[in-house]
């Protein structure tokens, strides 16, 4: 019970990597606020997981939706010991200049103004408190990128940097902002990161990965469980790659 008696939101929390941080937060003790796009989703996803887990409807990348989710959090469980910033898209392979408008600024809302947006919301929140935790889910591609998603690259990239500055700017009052880097994984978002999901891509993608595998959602819900618990008490800033090393 590394998180018991903590509340935790996650963003994208209805499937993929964002499910497994849920299931290990609400098996770790935690009130979890499964957020997502996909209402009807979120909501099965909280009836199987049971009394730990609320459901909420989020567009993460407006403002209005996501002051909804803070507030009905804060009503919710009292208070909020951890924002999770999980949610996130990507545009699907191609040379940099052929990227259309429509799909960079999806891009830009949904990976990168969501954590402004989140951060203006419940920083208020935490400050008061004098304590809380964020966690941004990035990606190794923003430590080591690959050609044809160069803005998916980018925008997490962008998230690495924002993890850092907020870590600096937020540690005097107590709250800690920590990130994962997954290589890719058994999510929604497989295909898009490929480009096709084949046996040949999926063999030749996993060649890059030394210990030959993708990224689990439970991968990244032990990593997330101990960034967030107490045992990381003296850790922010950290941008942990969670790839099987890939990026070495």
């Amino acid at each position: 019970m590394r998180l018991a008696d903590k509340t935790a939101i996650v963003t994208g929390g209805a499937s993929g990597f964002g499910a497994g941080i849920v299931r290990k937060f609400a098996a770790e003790g935690a009130r979890v606020m499964i957020a997502d796009i996909n209402a009807e989703g979120a909501a099965g996803f909280a009836a199987e997981i049971g009394s730990p887990a609320v459901a909420q409807s989020v567009d993460v990348s407006d403002k209005a939706s996501v002051t909804a989710m803070i507030d009905t959090a804060i009503e919710t469980f009292g208070h909020v010991d951890i924002m999770v910033n999980n949610a996130g898209v990507t545009h699907m392979p191609a040379p940099l200049e052929d990227i259309t408008d429509e799909d960079f600024d999806r891009v830009f809302q949904v990976n990168m103004k969501s954590v402004y947006l989140t951060a203006r919301a419940l920083v208020p929140h935490m400050k008061a408190r004098g304590a809380g935790t964020f966690l941004n889910i990035a990606s190794t591609a923003g430590v080591s990128p690959r050609p044809r998603l160069n803005w998916y690259n980018a925008s997490k990239g962008w998230m690495i940097t924002a993890t850092r500055t907020m870590a600096v700017e937020l540690a005097p009052d107590g709250i800690r902002v920590n990130a994962l880097n997954p290589v890719a994984g058994e999510t929604p978002l497989l295909k898009s990161f490929m480009g096709e999901d084949t046996p040949e891509t999926r063999a030749k993608f996993l060649s890059t990965i030394p210990l030959g595998r993708f990224s689990q959602p439970e991968d990244l819900g032990n990593a997330a469980c101990f960034l967030c618990s107490d045992e990381a008490s003296m850790l922010t800033g950290v941008c942990m790659e969670v790839d099987g090393g890939r990026c070495i």
